[in-house]
C-alpha cells in the first residue's frame, strides 16, 4: 500500500507541476490549495503553489533543470506526507486528478492511415508525417531538384 501511495503522490506532483505552467492552473490552484490544506490555512498553501509555480516559470525560462526538478520533488514530498498521514485522501486525490485532467487516453491510440498519389504531377507538397526535420525532400526515382 505504500508504494501505491507513493506512486500517486508522484502522479499527483506531477499533474499539479505541469499545470502551473499553464492557462489551466488559475482554475486549478484553488482546488490544489484546498486539497492540499488539510486543516492548514487555505491561503498559506494558496500562496505557497503560487510561489512553487513563479519559481518553475523562472527555472525553465533559464534553462534550469534541476531547479525545475526541485519544485516537483518539494510537492511530490508533501503529498506524499499528506497521503502518508490521512490514507482516505488517496481516493480524493485521484478523483481530483481525473478531473484536472479529463479525456487522458486510458491506453494507446494507435491511428492507420493510408495515402496514395498516383501520377507525377505535383501541383504543391505533399507530406504526411508525425515529424518533420530540415533537409532536402526527395522523390524516390528522381533528382533532388528536378520537376
Amino acid at each position: 500500500m505504500e508504494a501505491e501511495l507513493t506512486a500517486l503522490a508522484a502522479s499527483g506532483a506531477t499533474a499539479f507541476v505541469g499545470l502551473m505552467v499553464t492557462e489551466a492552473w488559475t482554475q486549478a490552484r484553488g482546488r490544489v490549495a484546498r486539497f492540499l490544506a488539510r486543516g492548514e490555512d487555505v491561503d498559506v498553501i494558496d500562496a505557497e503553489l503560487e510561489e512553487s509555480r513563479e519559481e518553475l516559470i523562472a527555472a525553465r525560462r533559464n534553462g534550469d533543470e534541476d531547479g525545475a526538478a526541485d519544485v516537483a520533488a518539494e510537492w511530490r514530498i508533501r503529498l506524499r506526507r499528506a497521503l502518508r498521514d490521512n490514507p482516505e485522501a488517496a481516493e480524493e486525490l485521484r478523483g481530483l486528478l481525473d478531473e484536472l485532467a479529463p479525456g487522458k487516453p486510458a491506453g494507446t491510440t494507435v491511428s492507420i492511415n493510408h495515402n496514395t498519389i498516383n501520377d507525377g504531377t505535383y501541383n504543391g507538397p505533399v507530406i504526411m508525417a508525425h515529424s518533420i526535420h530540415d533537409g532536402v525532400r526527395t522523390v524516390p526515382g528522381r533528382e533532388p531538384g528536378a520537376r
